[in-house]
């Protein structure tokens, strides 16, 4: 029989719902772009609809992925995302940009426009100069 941890366990497999995910966090690190000043856990998660734990759980996974994300507890508090404006060059090797298109293929490349601006670089940059 399963028991509620397990079936959370894959309830989070669940693909809708690592999309879902996906486009939370994505957006996350945009909003934060975008943004001159720390924003709240309770703003983000009315952007987003969600609680604010699921936006403090998305938080924490991009912050352990490596994303300068800085979180300021309290009153006053917030999160900012540490970011050169507007962003820098990135070069990347066919290995890099192969597991991106599969990534992208595998989530939705038309999930936003992002990822499908995303998509037409990648496939761009896979043809002959």
């Amino acid at each position: 029989m399963n028991s509620p941890a397990g079936q959370a366990s894959a309830a989070s497999r669940d693909p809708y719902l690592t999309l879902r995910r996906v486009e939370r966090q994505q957006h996350l690190i945009e909003r934060l772009h975008t943004s001159s000043n720390r924003l709240t856990l309770g703003r983000l998660a009315n952007e987003l609809g969600v609680t604010e734990r699921t936006v403090a759980r998305d938080v924490e996974r991009l912050r352990h992925s490596g994303v300068p994300i800085t979180v300021v507890p309290g009153r006053g508090g917030g999160v900012s995302i540490e970011c050169a404006t507007p962003p820098g060059h990135v070069e990347l090797d066919l290995p890099e940009i192969t597991v991106l298109i599969a990534s992208l293929v595998a989530l939705g490349p038309s999930t936003s426009e992002s990822a499908a601006s995303a998509m037409r670089k990648l496939i761009t940059a896979l043809r002959p100069g």
